[in-house]
C-alpha cells in the first residue's frame, strides 16, 4: 500500500511541477514551486525504488512482483537484479534514472535564462508517463499477490495454512496432478475470518530466469535504462528549442547529452551482446533478436544525431542557423521516441513468439496508454517544426561540394539513418503479423556498410567547406597505401577472397589508418582524442566482426568416456562429470589436447527447478588469438547390464569393436502396399554388411520378425537385436556382450565444438569506442561548464 501512495504522489507532484514550470514560462514568478515540486518528485520515486528493493531483500513475497521475480536461494547481487526483473521493476528503474538526470538537467538550464522551464515542461512529461506506467491502476510492483486471482503451486504456500479445513475449498490439481492454491481476496477473507495472519501465506518465490542469473545481467540492464532515461534530454531540449524559437543554446547541450545517450546506449547492448555470448551457447553476440534490435536502432539515431550536430555546430553565423537545423530537431526527438517504441514492443506482447526477450501480455489498457504517449511525443515536434518553420527555413545551406567535411558527415550520417530504418522495418514485421529472415539484416547492412565505412576516413582527410583536390590526394595517399597492404596481407593469410569481406576489411583498416595519422600529425592533446579512438574502435570492431564471423568453425561431437576424439587438429577427450554449486549442477570435463598443450573444458548442464528444464552453461577459454567454445548438448549416461543402442543410418558405416557394420538399405517386396491393405504380413529385410579383420560378409535380416530380427559377431562377442526401424533410413540396434551381458559403451557426452578466432577484437574495439565517447564526454562537459 505505501509504494502504491508514493507512486501516486509522486505523480500528482510531477503534475504540480510542471504546471508551476508552464507558469514561469508565461512570466509568473513560480520557478522556485516549480523545482520543490520536482524535487519532491524525485524523493518519492528514490523512496520507493529503496522500498521496492527492501521487499526484495527481505523476501516479502505477498508481493506479486516479489513472488513472481525472486527466491530465498538468490545471493544478494542477484536479489538487487530481480528488482529490474519484470516490467514494473524496470519501469521503476528507468523512472529512477530519468529524474536523476533531471536535477543535473535543472542544474545546468538554470544558469541560462528563461530556458530551465522550457526544458523542464516536456522533460516532466516523460516522468509523467513513467509514473502512470507503474500506477496501481496499471501495472504496478506494489501490489499484493491477492490483488488479482493467482494459481499459485502450493510448494510455495505456507504448509502450515494448508492443514486447516478451509484451505481445501481452494486448493486445485492440474491434468499432471500438480496441486494448486486458488489465492485470491476470497481466500484472504476467509484466512482473515479464521483469526490467522496472511503475512507468511506465501513462503517462497519462483525465483529468477537461470539464464539471468548472471553477472552480466546485473550490469547490462541498469546501463540499457540509464541509456534509455538519458535519451529524454535529446526530446526535451529539442522541445525547448521549439518553444524558445533558439536553436544556438540548445546544441551545446544536445551534444553533452547525446554523448552521454549514445555512450551509455552503447555499452548496455554491448554488455548484453557478451552475456549472450557466455550464456546462450551458441557461439554468437547478435542475433537480430527483435528486442536486441529495438535498442540498438536509438543508438544508431544518436550516433548519426552527434554527426549531424556537430555539422549544425560548425556552420552556424551570427544571422544564420547551422545546417541540418531541422534534422537535428527531428532526430533528438525520434531518439527517444524509438526508445519508447521499444518499450511497445518488449511490453505489448507482440513479440512474445518473436523473441526471447519480450515480456508477457500487460494488458489492452497498458497497450493504448504506450502507443498515447508514443504518437503524443512524434505530434509534438511534428507540430513545433511547422509553427517555427519562418525561423528554421533560415539557415545556412549545407555546402555541395563533394570534397567539403560536412557533405561527407551528412551522407555518412544519413547511411546510418538508412540502416537503423532497415533494422526497424525487420524488428516491426512481427506487428503486421509477418517476419523476415536474418539474412535481411546482414546483407542489407553489409551492403550499407560498404558505402558507409569508407566515409569515416575520407571525410576526416577533407576541410570544412572545400578540399582542394590535390591537397585532399595527399592527404589520403598514406592511409591508402597502409590499407591497400594490410588488406591484400589478411586476405593472403586467411584466404579470404570475397570482395565485399576485402572492401570491409580495407574501409575499417583506413579508418583505424586515418585516424591514427590525424593524433599523430597534428599531435593533438589527448581530450581531443575522443573522436578518433572511437572510430578506431569502430574500425577494429568491424574487423572482428568480419574475421571472427567468416573464419569461425563448429562441429557436433559425442564423446565417449575416455574415448578421444578428432576435431580440427585437436584432440578432445571427455573424462567425467561432478557435482558443483552444493550438488545441483554438474560440471564435465573434456581435456582439449593440441600439439603439446593441453587445456581442460568444464561446460555445466542441470535441471532448473526454475522451469524443470535442462539448462546448459557453455564454457570458453579465451585465447589472444581465439576462443575455443565448448557448448554441452546432452549427456546419456551409461548402464552397467543391459543393452546398448546404437542408430545405422542407411549408406553410413559404423564401428564397433573391432567390426564395422554397414547398413545398405531395405529390402521390401514389390507387393507390399497391397498386402498391407489386405492386412496380409509380409517381411522387410535390412542388408547389412559387416567388415572384421578386412573380411566382408552380406547379411539380411527381418526387422519386423522377432524371431529373425537379431545377428552376432562372434569374434567380438557382440549380439545385435534390432529395436526399431524408420523405412526412411534409419535402423536402431540394440548391442549386447554374449559373454557377460556386460553393456560395451561408456558414458557419452554430446557437444558443440567451436572455435572463434580473432573476436577479442570485438570486445575490445566496442572497449575502444566506449572510451572514446567518454573521453568525447569529458570534454563537451568542460566546455559547457567554462
Amino acid at each position: 500500500m505505501l509504494g502504491n501512495i508514493l507512486v501516486v504522489v509522486a505523480l500528482l507532484t510531477a503534475l504540480y511541477s510542471t504546471l508551476m514550470y508552464y507558469k514561469a514560462y508565461k512570466g509568473f514568478n513560480t520557478i522556485n514551486k516549480a523545482r520543490v515540486g520536482y524535487h519532491i518528485t524525485t524523493i518519492l520515486v528514490i523512496f520507493a525504488s529503496v522500498l521496492l528493493l527492501y521487499f526484495i531483500l527481505t523476501h516479502q513475497y505477498q508481493y506479486e512482483y516479489v513472488f513472481e521475480y525472486s527466491s530465498g536461494n538468490l545471493s544478494t547481487g542477484l536479489l538487487i537484479s530481480s528488482f529490474f526483473g519484470g516490467q514494473e521493476g524496470s519501469f521503476l528503474l528507468w523512472l529512477l534514472f530519468t529524474v536523476l538526470t533531471g536535477l543535473i538537467v535543472i542544474n545546468q538550464t538554470s544558469k541560462e535564462k528563461d530556458f530551465e522551464a522550457q526544458v523542464m515542461m516536456p522533460f516532466l512529461v516523460v516522468v509523467m508517463f513513467l509514473l502512470i506506467m507503474i500506477n496501481p491502476m496499471l501495472k504496478s510492483p506494489f501490489s499484493y499477490i491477492w490483488a488479482d486471482v493467482n494459481y499459485i503451486d502450493q510448494k510455495f504456500i505456507n504448509p502450515n495454512l494448508l492443514g486447516y479445513t478451509f484451505i481445501k475449498n481452494f486448493i486445485f490439481q492440474n491434468d499432471s496432478g500438480i496441486s494448486f492454491v486458488k489465492v485470491s481476496e476470497e481466500l484472504i477473507n476467509t484466512i482473515y475470518a479464521n483469526g490467522l495472519s496472511v503475512d507468511n501465506l506465501v513462503i517462497q518465490g519462483k525465483g529468477l530466469n537461470p539464464l539471468l542469473q548472471n553477472f552480466w545481467m546485473q550490469i547490462h540492464p541498469p546501463v540499457l535504462f540509464l541509456g534509455f532515461a538519458l535519451a529524454t534530454t535529446q526530446f526535451s531540449f529539442a522541445i525547448a528549442a521549439l518553444i524558445k524559437n533558439d536553436y544556438r543554446t540548445w546544441i551545446k547541450y544536445n551534444l553533452l547529452w547525446t554523448l552521454a545517450t549514445a555512450l551509455f546506449l552503447g555499452l548496455g547492448i554491448m554488455i548484453g551482446g557478451y552475456w549472450a555470448y557466455g550464456v546462450l551457447g551458441w557461439g554468437g553476440y547478435w542475433a537480430w533478436d527483435p528486442v536486441e534490435n529495438s535498442s540498438l536502432i536509438p543508438w544508431i539515431f544518436a550516433v548519426a544525431l552527434l554527426h549531424t550536430l556537430i555539422v549544425q555546430k560548425q556552420s552556424q553565423t551570427e544571422h544564420k542557423l547551422g545546417s541540418l537545423g531541422k534534422t537535428n530537431l527531428i532526430l533528438s526527438v525520434f531518439t527517444f521516441v524509438l526508445v519508447v517504441y521499444s518499450t511497445f514492443l518488449t511490453r505489448s506482447g507482440i513479440l512474445s513468439e518473436a523473441s526471447v526477450h519480450s515480456f508477457s501480455e500487460p494488458g489492452s489498457f497498458v497497450y493504448s496508454v504506450l502507443i498515447f504517449f508514443l504518437f503524443g511525443f512524434i505530434l509534438s515536434i511534428i507540430i513545433g517544426i511547422y509553427k517555427r518553420r519562418k525561423t528554421l527555413n533560415n539557415y545556412k545551406p549545407l555546402s555541395t561540394n563533394i570534397l567539403s567535411r560536412e557533405l561527407g558527415l551528412f551522407y555518412g550520417s544519413m547511411l546510418l539513418i538508412g540502416s537503423a530504418v532497415a533494422i526497424l522495418f525487420g524488428t516491426s514485421a512481427p506487428i503486421f503479423g509477418s517476419s523476415v529472415d536474418l539474412s535481411f539484416y546482414n546483407q542489407i547492412n553489409s551492403l550499407l556498410a560498404v558505402f558507409m565505412v569508407p566515409l569515416i576516413g575520407f571525410t576526416l582527410h577533407a576541410y570544412w567547406q572545400n578540399t582542394p583536390v590535390i591537397i585532399f590526394i595527399k592527404r589520403i595517399t598514406l592511409s591508402i597505401i597502409f590499407s591497400l597492404s594490410a588488406t591484400f596481407l589478411i586476405l593472403y593469410l586467411t584466404g579470404i577472397w570475397n570482395f565485399i569481406y576485402g572492401f570491409l576489411l580495407f574501409a575499417s583498416l583506413f579508418t583505424i589508418a586515418t585516424n591514427l595519422e590525424l593524433v599523430f600529425k597534428f599531435n593533438k592533446r589527448f581530450i581531443f582524442m575522443g573522436g578518433h579512438i572511437a572510430h578506431i574502435g569502430f574500425g577494429i570492431f568491424l574487423i572482428g566482426a568480419v574475421l571472427s564471423g567468416i573464419l569461425s568453425k563448429s562441429e557436433t561431437l559425442d564423446l565417449p568416456q575416455n574415448i578421444s576424439q578428432s576435431v580440427f587438429n585437436k584432440k578432445l577427450t571427455y573424462l567425467g562429470n561432478e557435482p558443483v554449486e552444493n550438488g545441483k549442477k554438474f560440471a564435465f570435463t573434456v581435456k582439449i589436447e593440441e600439439g603439446s598443450n593441453t587445456y581442460f573444458s568444464k561446460p555445466v548442464m542441470y535441471i532448473s527447478e526454475y522451469n524443470n528444464s535442462l539448462m546448459r552453461e557453455p564454457d570458453i577459454l579465451i585465447g589472444a588469438v581465439r576462443d575455443i567454445y565448448l557448448s554441452p548438448l546432452s549427456f546419456q549416461e551409461g548402464e552397467e547390464s543391459g543393452a546398448k543402442e546404437i542408430d545405422l543410418k542407411k549408406g553410413e558405416p559404423y564401428k564397433i569393436g573391432n567390426s564395422e557394420i554397414l547398413f545398405e538399405k531395405f529390402d521390401i517386396p514389390p507387393d507390399a502396399m497391397q498386402k498391407m491393405m489386405n492386412k496380409e504380413e509380409f517381411d522387410i529385410n535390412a542388408v547389412l554388411k559387416i567388415t572384421t579383420g578386412g573380411i566382408t560378409k552380406n547379411l539380411n535380416i527381418v526387422v519386423n520378425d522377432s524371431l529373425r530380427n537379431s545377428f552376432q559377431i562372434e569374434e567380438d562377442g557382440l549380439t545385435f537385436t534390432v529395436a526399431h526401424f524408420d523405412v526412411s533410413g534409419v535402423l536402431e540396434l540394440n548391442v549386447m556382450d554374449s559373454n557377460n551381458k556386460k553393456e560395451i559403451n561408456a558414458d557419452i557426452l554430446s557437444i558443440e565444438y567451436r572455435e572463434k578466432p580473432l573476436i577479442n577484437l570485438v570486445w575490445s574495439g566496442v572497449l575502444l569506442m566506449a572510451i572514446g565517447f567518454l573521453i568525447m564526454l569529458i570534454r563537451r562537459f568542460r566546455e559547457l561548464k567554462d
